[in-house]
């Protein structure tokens, strides 16, 4: 308001003093112009008042145009005002009976949780009145009830676990054995083969017992003789048609045998004939030696072995583990390396080398102190064969740890050669042994009656008490038994564990 006013008596004002300078002018323009008359003085004078007049109407009339203006605009600021207040005093009249239903609710709550805790409390004492009478009709108290309870419960919970390890067993089996199945057992069909059963000893035919004492000699010299030759002992005794050499060396003895059939064809047996023979004999073994080698190169794909290598494994033709022949146990792990290399995704060539390779220590090992998977392993590796190959060998038996996938297949395909039945043959001092240790350590859980080894140790059958072992905790010890068995022994193949648990009730009628 005081700006405008402000300015329209500024307007007023200017006109005014526009007026009086026109005035002014005028006068000094009238004394200036002395030829000017009256009558134009008084015509100018006229004109300017008019002038001035029409002036301050104008300066009037703007002055009110903007007093108007600013009026309506100030009615409308008001007007604004008052629709904000009104807004803000609805939100208020909003938020107050927000706050009103607030306290209602809040008053609510507060009578319900009163409610409640009575309700509570009315509960825990009509709970305290049930147990009072559930301990009068049961006869039992509350601990003996909870004991009780328990009781039944962990039944149920054993019942459950028993339950849920089945499902597992079979969820695992299934999923397991899915790709183990096709890859192992369908390799293992492809190289079976028969497995020769040697021992410490040989057995040589002869044409009759007349071939004894010439083999014997004068006083012995021939049977010497033979025996200096290849370090090999003869016996002869009342076998009929039979001479036993008996060695710990298989090459050695296979000289001795090769070379007494030599001296049985030709008839001629002095000590000067003998020495021949067993230099022909060595010969011709050591030719085979290298044909195994090769044949066993041929068989298995495995190509570029150093020529030492060759020679030993052509050697393992002629030893044995727990019966199984050593270099048919190799050319088979080395199948089944290959097969299961194929279907994983290894290296099939590097799989078939180590399994050919693995017990290559095994020809030497009785030269050199050590585990055979330590020598074979230090072997490959003086020989130049890259450290995979020589991990691979060294780790079979898990002496080091395997680095890689190979090695690894390594491991596994050579427990199944050897675990296969029929591979292997246990002496009777061990196999009598294992089957104790089977039982005792079948005995020695609670609830167990007696147990029996059976089926050559490959199963082991349990008798449990009856009162003390439930179906469910049946299921349970199965699973204890087969877990302690797991880890305390030794044995090929796998052993089926049977838990027996049946009530017998007996009475007399007398």
């Amino acid at each position: 308001m005081p700006t405008p006013l402000l300015l329209v008596i500024g307007v007023v004002v200017g006109a005014a003093v526009g007026a009086l300078v026109a005035y002014l002018w005028v006068g000094n323009a009238n004394r200036q112009r002395d030829f000017v008359s009256n009558a134009e003085r008084e015509k100018l004078l006229s004109d300017a008042e008019t002038q001035m007049k029409e002036m301050v109407l104008e300066a009037k009339e703007e002055a009110h145009r903007i007093r108007m203006s600013l009026e309506q605009e100030v009615r409308d600021a008001r007007a604004e005002i008052q629709r904000s207040e009104r807004r803000v005093q609805q939100k208020e009249e909003s938020i107050d009976r927000k706050l009103e239903d607030l306290d209602r609710k809040d008053q609510a709550v507060t009578a319900k949780e009163l409610e409640i805790g009575r309700t509570r409390e009315r509960v825990n004492d009509a709970l305290a009145e049930q147990v009072k009478e559930l301990e009068r009709i049961s006869g039992m108290t509350r601990a003996e009830a909870r004991t009780t309870i328990l009781t039944n419960l962990e039944k149920e919970l054993n019942q459950e676990i028993a339950q849920k390890i089945r499902e597992g067993e079979v969820i695992v089996k299934e999923e397991s054995e899915k790709r183990a199945r096709n890859i192992l057992v369908t390799a293992m069909q492809r190289v079976a083969a028969e497995q020769t059963a040697e021992t410490s000893v040989s057995v040589v035919a002869i044409p009759s017992d007349e071939m004894k004492g010439r083999i014997i000699g004068r006083e012995g010299r021939n049977i010497r003789a033979l025996e200096h030759a290849t370090g090999v002992d003869l016996i002869i005794d009342d076998t009929p048609e039979a001479v036993i050499l008996s060695g710990f060396d298989p090459v050695r003895r296979e000289v001795a045998r090769v070379a007494l059939n030599h001296l049985l064809v030709d008839g001629r047996i002095h000590p000067a004939r003998i020495e021949e023979m067993v230099t022909k004999a060595r010969g011709d073994v050591q030719n085979r030696i290298r044909e195994e080698g090769e044949q066993a190169m041929f068989e298995t794909g495995v190509t570029g072995l150093h020529p030492e290598l060759v020679k030993l494994l052509g050697t393992l033709a002629f030893r044995t583990s727990y019966g199984q022949n050593v270099l048919t146990h190799s050319k088979e792990v080395s199948f089944l390396c290959g097969m299961a290399a194929a279907e994983i995704g290894a290296d099939v060539a590097l799989a078939r080398e180590a399994g050919l390779l693995h017990d290559i220590g095994k020809a030497i090992d009785h030269e050199v102190e050590g585990s055979h998977a330590i020598i074979g392993g230090e072997l490959l590796k003086r020989l130049g064969k890259p450290d995979t190959l020589v991990n691979a060998v060294a780790a079979h038996h898990m002496d080091v740890e395997p680095t890689s996938l190979e090695a690894i297949l390594t491991v596994a395909c050579d427990a199944v050669s050897a675990a296969r039945p029929g591979a292997r043959r246990e002496t009777l001092t061990t196999y009598i042994k294992r089957l104790e240790k089977l039982e005792s350590i079948a005995n020695s859980f609670e609830g167990v009656e007696k147990s029996f080894a059976i089926q050559a140790g490959r199963e082991i059958r349990i008798i449990v008490k009856p009162d003390t072992i439930d179906d469910s905790r049946a299921q349970i010890l199965a699973r204890d038994i087969a877990k302690r068995i797991e880890g305390e022994l030794s044995y090929p193949g796998q052993i089926k564990v049977t838990v027996i648990r049946e009530t017998r009730i007996v009475e007399f009628a007398k």
